[in-house]
């Protein structure tokens, strides 16, 4: 009996993302067709085979796949339980039309580092208010792409730009619960999205999500202990709903905001039990 078809599909709140498309097929065989977007495909079961411009390759679990936009392609499995992939689609705004070519003659690109942010990315997209993170995390995966398509790959020098850094400090200390986007964020630096996200991480050891996520618990653990319902906190600082809030705090606090709310010694004096005089 052939496993059931699972499909899951979404629009995230990213810019340069027009879908994220995660399946699981037994015997689906796709027709010829085209996309006007990038495909970025990673498979993490089985094996897809395709035809792409007259030649046919292979996506193993181990590779990540590159689709140009408006080259006609096709797919099926290779394996006999068929093959479970995940998908983004790409605008073509984030990689120059003009390297299709290249990417028709290299659809297949063997790059551990780069599976791998990809797998991060998939994983960061799948949790709502995580936004900026995964803006980061396509900058660095476009990166990526363009020195496979440039033949400029290799371990990009260290960047150290304190200014644009400090400068995106400021930026994310005054947009702690709205947020900004690192587009917008590098159109007000005068700078690239990939060079904020290095210089950043130079600078202060960490990348600006994660920056930006820690001013919001601190904000939060300030309004839990001045009394602040949790659920009310969550929307007061920023978080998507609480159970992104709940989930930030206690990676970060290391115990839910609930249970950090009820710590201090009013708290305590409260509900200690009574005892009758004598």
């Amino acid at each position: 009996m052939a496993a059931p078809v699972e499909v899951t599909a979404w629009r995230p709140r990213v810019e340069g993302i027009d879908e994220v498309f995660h399946a699981r097929f037994a015997d689906h065989v796709y027709p010829m067709h085209t996309h006007d977007s990038w495909t970025l495909l990673v498979v993490d079961e089985g094996m897809v085979r395709y035809d792409l411009d007259h030649h046919e390759h292979g996506a193993p679990r181990s590779v990540v796949t590159l689709l140009p936009p408006h080259v006609p392609h096709n797919g099926d499995a290779v394996t006999p339980d068929g093959f479970r992939k995940r998908v983004l689609y790409l605008n073509t705004g984030q990689i120059d039309v003009d390297l299709i070519g290249r990417a028709v003659d290299r659809p297949v690109l063997h790059d551990p580092r780069l599976r791998h942010r990809v797998h991060q990315l998939h994983l960061t997209l799948a949790r709502p208010g995580d936004e900026l993170e995964a803006q980061s995390r396509l900058a660095l995966v476009r990166e990526r792409l363009a020195g496979h398509l440039l033949d400029r790959l290799g371990t990009p020098p260290p960047v150290r730009d304190r200014r644009v850094a400090r400068e995106l400090r400021e930026l994310l200390d005054g947009h702690v619960v709205e947020g900004i986007t690192l587009r917008e964020a590098a159109r007000r630096l005068h700078t690239h999205h990939t060079h904020l996200v290095r210089a950043f991480g130079r600078e202060f050891g960490m990348a600006p999500h994660q920056y930006l996520t820690s001013r919001r618990v601190d904000l939060a653990r300030r309004l839990l202990l001045g009394g602040m319902r949790a659920p009310d906190v969550a929307a007061a600082t920023g978080f998507y709903d609480q159970s992104h809030f709940s989930r930030h705090f206690k990676r970060v606090v290391g115990t839910s905001p609930g249970r950090y709310a009820r710590t201090g010694p009013a708290c305590r004096r409260s509900s200690a039990p009574r005892t009758n005089a004598a």
